[in-house]
């Protein structure tokens, strides 16, 4: 840049464009301009000659020779945001710049490590798993701000607020699991009293109606809700087929409604599909827009919660429970009227699915077991479990069918491929003439 042009730069680019009678701000921009045209020459002759006289054509009326002022104006105009309005304006304002984003340490959550503040779950299982249990015995830790069996609940913070249970099945037996509860943990119930709010009731969460009349409804009863649950999605889904991604999705979106207009985590208890493998019921589109998938599986007489699903931590925590009955009173007829409460207890390896010869070989020495079963204190042996002698196992297969043929050597082969397969898949083990169920040890 020329002391001339600096100059008129300095003096406040006056529109004369001239210093000392000079026009040095049209002949800065003129000296400007040729060289952009010499190398617009150069780049036309390089494209070929078909297209240069165009391209130098298009150039030099981009390029024709400006004052000073002109170039520094249009640089200007420039640099400066085209003035936006409406969702536009909305979306630029949440544009963070990289430099801007900083980690974020504090914790959002609502049950550490299992579920976030305005986030959305879905706890499934199948049919009589312990569902209802495990999700209330959770919602009314929430609603007490007591730590739930050893993880923390963000209430102890200060910031209680109330839990809605909607109850699309009916009450009347959620009624007694929490008479269960108070009688259980008379102090839990009564923390929890102010913060817990039941809805008996069915919804449709695919129309268009129900969610925005729940929202009425939560803000007229109560303060911001932290958990609202949906107990169950089928009678939560009106007229809807689960297995369509159309009507999953209007589900999801009253779902996200709830979460974002009042501000709390949104669990739905849902049941798995036939084959268990595959997960929830219906649509995928449903585990895709989850944050948490917990799912609940029963061996024997323990159900485990097992972590399937964490959007932003890495999964695989393991909640393990027992129901244990509570006797509430008696009926008219003078039976008694129990319910559960849940109990926690150590994680046992997952329940297989056995049928056929496997099957009869697990029940013969379950049966063996509950007539012949003793303890034995050596090593090797499982401390204070149960075994039972092989020869009374394979007594008790003989018994129940095991073998399709009617020889000993038959019998005896069908047995030792079952106890094979059996010990194989971790479901019965064997030491020194003695067997046991591994879920025992």
């Amino acid at each position: 840049m020329s002391d001339d042009f600096a100059k008129w730069v300095d003096s406040g680019c006056p529109d004369n464009d001239k210093i000392d009678g000079e026009d040095v701000g049209s002949t800065h921009a003129q000296k400007l301009a040729q060289k952009t045209s010499d190398r617009t020459n150069f780049a036309a002759e390089a494209k070929g000659n078909d297209h240069a006289e165009h391209f130098r054509r298009e150039v030099d009326a981009a390029v024709m020779p400006m004052t000073s002022k002109q170039i520094l104006t249009k640089s200007a105009k420039a640099k400066t945001h085209k003035s936006i309005k409406g969702r536009a304006s909305e979306l630029a304002v949440k544009m963070v710049p990289l430099q801007d984003i900083k980690p974020v340490l504090s914790s959002l959550y609502l049950v550490k490590g299992w579920l976030d503040r305005g986030a959305l779950s879905v706890v499934f299982g199948e049919s009589n798993v312990g569902k209802t249990f495990f999700a209330l015995d959770l919602a009314v830790h929430v609603a007490a701000a007591r730590d739930w069996h050893g993880h923390k609940v963000s209430g102890k913070l200060g910031h209680t607020s109330p839990v809605v249970y909607v109850a699309c099945e009916g009450g009347q037996g959620l009624r007694n699991r929490i008479a269960a509860i108070r009688q259980n943990d008379p102090d839990l119930a009564a923390a929890a009293e102010p913060n817990f709010m039941l809805l008996p009731t069915s919804l449709d969460l695919c129309g268009c109606n129900d969610a925005g009349a729940l929202i009425d409804a939560i803000e007229n009863r109560c303060r911001a809700p932290s958990l609202i649950i949906i107990d169950t999605l089928a009678m939560a889904f009106g007229g809807g087929d689960e297995n369509t991604a159309k009507d999953m999705g209007l589900f999801i979106a009253n779902c996200s409604r709830l979460k974002t207009e009042t501000g709390a985590h949104v669990m739905v208890i849902h049941h798995s599909g036939k084959d268990t493998s595959k997960g929830a019921r219906g649509s995928s589109s449903l585990r895709a827009a989850a944050d948490s998938e917990i799912e609940l599986t029963r061996s024997g007489g323990v159900i485990m919660a097992n972590d399937r699903k964490q959007r932003d931590k890495e999964k695989g925590d393991v909640f393990a429970y027992k129901l244990r009955s509570v006797f509430l009173g008696s009926d008219e007829d003078g039976d008694a009227v129990t319910s559960a409460v849940v109990t926690v207890t150590k994680p046992v390896k997952k329940a297989t699915h056995l049928k056929g010869q496997l099957l009869i070989a697990k029940q013969a020495l379950e049966a063996a077991l509950a007539d012949h079963a003793e303890t034995i204190q050596r090593q090797g042996f499982p401390k204070d479990s149960q075994c039972v002698s092989i020869g009374k196992w394979r007594e008790f297969c003989h018994r129940l069918g095991l073998s399709k043929g009617s020889s000993d050597s038959a019998a005896r082969t069908a047995f030792l491929r079952a106890q094979k397969a059996l010990t194989e898949k971790g479901i019965v083990s064997a030491f020194d003439g003695f067997a046991w169920l591994s879920s025992d040890e």
